[in-house]
């Protein structure tokens, strides 16, 4: 694929584009960009919506508009600016891993409206394959929440809520179609750059709703060092299509929704100027998500909530040997070179919220999840159960007291659950402005069938499962002090002060087998992270305003080894801080966004040859992205901005080499550069 460098063509459409919006703005009414305050209602854990002020957990919310505005292809796009939040991306397969404060994997519980998505593996391959243009906003929750949704929820839940029909009689249109840029590479709607279409209808009537979407999302790759075809990006295509059927009836609301998903993930390999051969690789993923959900209200003391989820997810490996010379492409044979995984999880969790009294409300659950999976790297065709029970209640025992205790029962037909989890989570309202929240939660997470029978053995890789992993718990503690403030000239101030301390024991780690000679999982690791947030929002007028700070400690496994020479401080700090800032201007119809977020030096602890800990660390770095959206139609808007301001590339990385002395461990690749975008969103509708 031929490379084209535009230089400054991309600066010039930006300038260009915005040089339109401002002409255009004549035609814009002061109201023709609608304008809504942050929406601070949360479902993530509760027994009912309810505002964040609220809610016994402490809750974080990214809205629509915030979404939008971020003018991202994918989920990870918009997570990247949040405080205490770390995408580190796989490029070599394309995929993404998300850490909330110091935990990532499987320890992150990613949820679509409540109900658990599949991954292969440890990373969260979910996140980047989830149509970006239904979701509604995104709720996060810091700290286990085992005790509602079970295993993986250890360092935190990231719950999707997705776009739902609004009451009444309508038809509705939406299209959106975005062109980016990666670095200074683009061709329009194809190879270089990223290329976003999306189109989506949906109808209401008589209670009954439809809806219905389809998406093409490619990205053409990217490449800065690798050698010819290689890309240090992989380009990436993807198809999302799907729909909704709903009927809602007096007091029962039932819906299904399918999500289907075919990415095709290319990887090409270097030519080899002795033979001019190389060896191209296909990584070609096919996902079914069916989700049904009632919602019924019994009466007005009681309401029974029930998820019924099966999901089909298909990884698939395909190698061809390229021959450059000769022109030819033929099936290549080896370890690995053609696999098929196969993952299917059926899952059914029910609760019934009783409302006993104005001051004593329950909530008992039932839960049933079964995991399948196959493939030439997995031993046999294994299966994975596990049924729980559980049930919270929440009481207040006098006015400004909240106190939420809950226990959840596990038995799982593999691994050796704890046999219980307990959580207690409490609110106190201090006055009218001020509430503390204590809370301590039991988490857990269960060894993946991957961890527990993936065997893969070629000429550099030499890793087994073990199938005798015990499952991972926390002792978890926290505890956040919120002051908002609401003033008669329409400021609104809110500020959050959050401490944690979290205790994990089992944490299953690769380590290499000397007996056996292989790579296997092990339980045989202590991990631990504290700190701290501070986290401001200001809304006054039309200006809309956040800014935290983190301070963040990750710990050192290997402190206590008094046997080892080097490191043994407990914990290495990393500060974050993020802001997200947006302007309106009602008289133009321009709303306008600039994001930040500073991502201090990441480490971890190593062991060199001599056994002497040594602390790595990855270096600090600044991200930034702007953006400006203009109403230019009543029924049409455009979108123009640039990401990663700060330029960003790679990122220096310090390891210990086997001389036993910090040298660099090579950088790490973390973006490509400033980039720009723009688009435009048409909406239509009958009423």
């Amino acid at each position: 694929m031929t490379v084209r460098n535009y230089g400054n063509t991309p600066v010039m459409v930006f300038v260009m584009l915005l040089l339109c919006i401002h002409a255009s703005a004549q035609q814009a009414g002061p109201d023709s960009l609608p304008w809504r305050p942050l929406q601070d209602v949360v479902v993530t854990g509760q027994y009912a919506p309810q505002s964040v002020k609220n809610s016994v957990y402490r809750v974080r919310t990214i809205n629509r508009e915030r979404i939008v505005m971020r003018g991202a292809s994918d989920i990870a796009g918009v997570l990247n600016n949040e405080l205490g939040i770390r995408i580190e991306t796989d490029y070599t397969l394309g995929e993404s891993d998300t850490k909330i404060m110091g935990l990532g994997g499987q320890r992150v519980k990613v949820l679509l409206d409540g109900v658990p998505l599949i991954d292969r593996d440890a990373t969260k391959q979910s996140l980047g394959q989830i149509d970006i243009n239904t979701i509604e906003r995104i709720e996060i929750v810091d700290g286990p929440m085992s005790v509602v949704y079970g295993t993986d929820a250890l360092a935190g839940v990231i719950n999707i809520i997705t776009r739902k029909a609004k009451s009444g009689n309508n038809f509705t249109v939406n299209a959106r179609i975005q062109e980016e840029t990666t670095g200074n590479r683009y061709t329009p709607f194809a190879k270089e750059g990223i290329h976003n279409e999306n189109l989506s209808l949906s109808w209401q009537h008589n209670g009954w709703q439809l809806s219905a979407w389809v998406t093409r999302n490619n990205f053409g790759g990217w490449n800065d060092t690798a050698a010819y075809p290689a890309q240090t990006w992989k380009p990436k295509k993807q198809w999302m299509t799907g729909g909704t059927i709903g009927y809602r009836f007096k007091n029962l609301n039932l819906w299904y929704r399918l999500d289907y998903l075919d990415e095709e993930l290319f990887a090409a390999g270097v030519m080899f100027t002795t033979t001019y051969a190389g060896l191209d690789k296909y990584y070609i993923t096919n996902r079914f998500t069916h989700q049904a959900q009632a919602d019924w209200t019994v009466n007005e003391k009681l309401n029974i909530n029930t998820a019924v989820s099966y999901q089909d997810y298909k990884r698939s490996t395909e190698s061809y040997t390229i021959d450059y010379r000769a022109g030819t492409k033929t099936v290549a044979q080896g370890e690995g070179f053609w696999d098929v995984s196969k993952f299917n999880t059926f899952f059914v969790r029910s609760t019934a919220q009783w409302r006993i009294s104005p001051s004593v409300s329950v909530q008992p659950g039932v839960e049933l999840k079964t995991d399948k999976t196959s493939g030439q790297r997995i031993s046999g065709t294994p299966s994975l159960t596990d049924v729980s029970i559980f049930a919270s209640a929440e009481l207040k025992p006098v006015p400004g007291i909240l106190i939420r205790p809950g226990l959840r029962f596990s038995n799982n037909s593999i691994y050796d659950a704890p046999p219980v989890i307990p959580s207690l989570n409490t609110k106190f309202i201090l006055n009218k402005n001020l509430d503390l929240r204590l809370s301590y939660a039991r988490g857990f997470r269960a060894p993946i069938l991957r961890e527990l029978y993936f065997n893969f053995h070629d000429a550099s890789h030499s890793i087994e499962g073990n199938p005798h992993l015990k499952a991972e718990y926390s002792n978890s503690f926290i505890t956040s002090l919120t002051w908002q403030q609401a003033k008669a000239a329409g400021v609104n101030i809110t500020s959050a002060l959050t401490g944690f301390y979290n205790d994990y024991h089992d944490f299953i780690d690769m380590a290499f087998d000397p007996a056996r000679q292989v790579n296997t999982y092990f339980n045989n690791s202590r991990y631990k992270t504290v700190g701290g947030t501070l986290e401001n929002t200001l809304q006054w007028k039309n200006l809309a305003a956040t800014l935290g700070f983190s301070y963040i400690g990750y710990y050192n496994a290997f402190a206590d080894d008094k046997t080892r020479n080097g490191d043994h401080s407990a914990f290495s700090w990393v500060p974050e801080a993020n802001s997200n800032i947006t302007y309106r201007f009602p008289r133009w119809g321009t709303q306008l966004g600039l994001f930040y977020k500073f991502n201090g030096a990441l480490p971890s602890y190593v062991l060199n040859a001599n056994g002497d800990i040594l602390l790595s660390k990855m270096d600090s770095y600044h991200w930034a992205d702007i953006t400006i959206t203009q109403k230019v139609w009543k029924y049409m808007s455009v979108q123009a901005g640039a990401k990663n301001l700060f330029n960003v590339k790679r990122v220096q990385n310090s390891a210990a080499t086997a001389g036993g002395a910090h040298s660099t461990g090579g950088p790490v690749l973390t973006g490509y550069g400033t980039s720009f975008f723009a688009g435009i969103n048409f909406q239509w509708s009958k009423h």
